[in-house]
Formats: structure tokens, C-alpha cells, sequence
């Protein structure tokens, strides 16, 4: 496991991100402390993509400029809408106008990379008002537009809402309908569809994520944080940050075998291969079936093939690929290919 390494000084490092939390609240002064930490363990690629989250009205110049000597060069904002009332009933401290500012403050700035994240799907949400939402965004010439359904957790305001009869989920043909729209206002604009929920501009896909479909080894730093060794370990850090840092505060040098708190999963056949189905035929690329053994490819051509027969999966280049059709019941569609 990469976290339990007793050397990891001068791994090369192709993808940081800084995700939530809420990274962009962190001063200034620890987020450079940050960077030189990892700077001093791990190699940075001169061509390393580093990611960093941030809420909209976090986004100011001055914010930015602290961001100077870092070698942050992508931002992800989590617009969700551009609609105020509706960013009202989510709870979101932004508004939209504060989102487009905030865009235009990062291209003054010299950070042209960003991306944004809108939901779709949302109580008392019309087709109009996601339209409008979609057009705006790709106004704002964006490089990366993150698009998702809106989900109720179990244990969330919303959810509670949902089971009290105070909202209602959106309807599945509306909702249809605006991830239909979504992929159509996309390809117009020049955006490739590389994965279920994400459009690019050529050239600016998610490096970072893009490595998580495709089984890449990752280490996860932080409370809650989640790090895969790229065969079959999983860890997961637990999210409690006091429990975090009371186990690394004060207690240098470190003792041989001490850790953070977590758990580990060592993932069996069976799992590695409904991973390997879940996460490559969310990707447009689809599923390489040169990468499977015969049994496992076999299995997976006989599941696929009332889906093949019906064009919701087609092959080209002995991938298995969602097609158009397809994606709208991609959840379904993986759930019968796996064992």
C-alpha cells in the first residue's frame, strides 16, 4: 500500500487535487506550507495537472493572488445553478452573480483552466431554467462543465424534506429531457462527453478523475480520505478530523507502525472486475475487452448482449462502449453486466 511505504520521497506525482471540504478557506499561509510538504516528499511533474475546489464567492482577486507560488493551475467551482432562488433553497452562501465574477476574477488572474459544476433535477426546477443554466455556463467560456442529477443521502436536509412530502423528486422525463439538452449544447460548443457526468474542451479533461476510471494507484491525504494502491488495497481514512489530527499532533518522530485512523478493503476477483466494469463503461472509451481474461470476457459479451441487441452498447475496437441510448440507463446497464 503506497500510504504504508517507508520511502516515498521522490514519487513522481502527475495529479494533485484539493477537494472538500472547502479547500478555498484555507489562509493563504498553510496553503503554501501544504504545497512545500508535498513538494518536499513527492516530485511534482513539471506538466502536473493540481487541482483545487472552491466556492464561488470564495473566488476573489485577492484570493487568487494567494495563490501565486503554488503550483496550482485548475480551479473547480461548485456553481450547481445559476438560478438565486433556487441556490437559496440549497443552502449555498453564492449567488449567481458572484459565480460569473468569480470565473472572470480566475481569467484576469491567469487561470484560464476551470471548471464548473451544475445539478440538474432540482425541486421546482423547469426545463427553462436548466437551459438557461447550461447556456450561461458555456457563455463563460469554461474548459470543463461537471453535470449531475440531483441525488437525496440518506440523513440530509433534503432527504428529510423528501420523506416529510415537502419537495418532490423531479419527474424522469424532465430530467431526460435536460441531460438530453445538456449533451446537445455541449457538442455544439466544441465539448467532448468523456464521462457520464463530464464535458471538455480537447485537451482538458479531468487528468486527475480520468486516473480514478482508470485504476491508477492514488494516495489520499486528510480526514475522510481515500487511497488505492492500483491492484486490489483499498484505504479510506475515517472522517473524523479531531480523531485525524489528534493521532499526528506533537508526535514526531513518528513511531514505526503508527497511522492515522482508517480502514482497509482488500478487494476479492470478483470485485476488481465489477470496478473494472463500473468505472470504464462510465468513460466514453468504454470497456476494453483485451484488458479482460477470456473467462471474465465472456461473461461480459454474454451480459451485453441484449443491451447490444437493443444499441444500447455497441463495439468498436473491441471496446464495449454505452451508446447515446445507453446512457440514459447506464445504471441499469452496469448493474447487469456485473456478477
Amino acid at each position: 500500500m503506497l500510504l504504508r511505504k517507508k520511502n516515498i520521497k521522490g514519487t513522481r506525482v502527475h495529479t494533485i487535487y484539493l477537494g472538500g471540504g472547502t479547500p478555498s478557506l484555507l489562509p493563504a499561509h498553510l496553503l503554501h506550507e501544504l504545497f512545500n510538504e508535498i513538494d518536499r516528499l513527492f516530485t511534482i511533474e513539471a506538466n502536473a495537472e493540481v487541482t483545487i475546489e472552491a466556492n464561488p464567492d470564495d473566488v476573489t482577486p485577492e484570493w487568487l493572488r494567494s495563490l501565486s507560488g503554488t503550483p496550482v493551475n485548475r480551479i473547480s467551482m461548485g456553481a450547481q445553478t445559476f438560478n438565486d432562488k433556487l441556490l437559496s433553497f440549497l443552502g449555498r452562501r453564492h449567488n449567481s452573480q458572484q459565480t460569473i465574477d468569480a470565473v472572470k476574477a480566475c481569467k484576469e488572474a491567469g487561470l484560464t483552466n476551470i471548471s464548473l459544476d451544475l445539478i440538474y433535477g432540482l425541486p421546482g426546477q423547469s426545463f427553462d431554467d436548466w437551459k438557461q443554466d447550461v447556456e450561461l455556463a458555456l457563455s463563460l467560456d469554461i474548459k470543463h462543465l461537471s453535470a449531475y442529477s440531483l441525488s437525496y443521502e440518506e440523513g440530509t436536509r433534503l432527504d428529510t424534506m423528501l420523506k416529510q412530502g415537502l419537495v418532490r423528486e423531479a419527474d424522469e422525463e424532465l430530467s431526460r429531457q435536460m441531460y438530453d439538452y445538456l449533451m446537445s449544447e455541449t457538442s455544439k460548443a466544441g465539448f467532448l462527453h468523456y464521462e457520464i457526468s463530464n464535458f471538455a474542451l480537447p485537451g482538458y479533461h479531468s487528468r486527475h478523475n480520468s486516473s480514478y476510471w482508470q485504476g491508477v494507484p492514488y494516495l489520499g491525504l486528510g480526514a475522510g480520505a481515500h487511497s488505492y494502491d492500483g491492484e486490489r488495497t483499498r484505504r479510506a481514512n475515517l472522517p473524523d478530523i479531531k480523531a485525524y489530527i489528534e493521532s499526528i499532533e506533537g508526535r514526531e518522530p513518528r513511531v514505526e507502525g503508527q497511522d492515522v485512523p482508517h480502514e482497509t478493503e482488500t478487494l476479492s476477483d470478483e470485485s476488481l472486475y465489477n470496478e473494472f466494469i463500473m468505472t470504464r463503461l462510465r468513460t466514453s472509451a468504454g470497456i476494453p475487452l483485451k484488458e479482460l481474461s477470456q473467462e471474465d470476457r465472456d461473461y461480459c459479451l454474454s451480459q451485453a448482449k441484449p443491451h447490444l441487441a437493443h444499441n444500447l452498447l455497441h463495439i468498436k475496437d473491441d471496446h464495449l462502449c454505452l451508446s447515446k441510448e445507453g446512457i440514459f440507463t447506464s445504471n441499469d446497464i452496469i448493474s447487469d453486466m456485473m456478477k
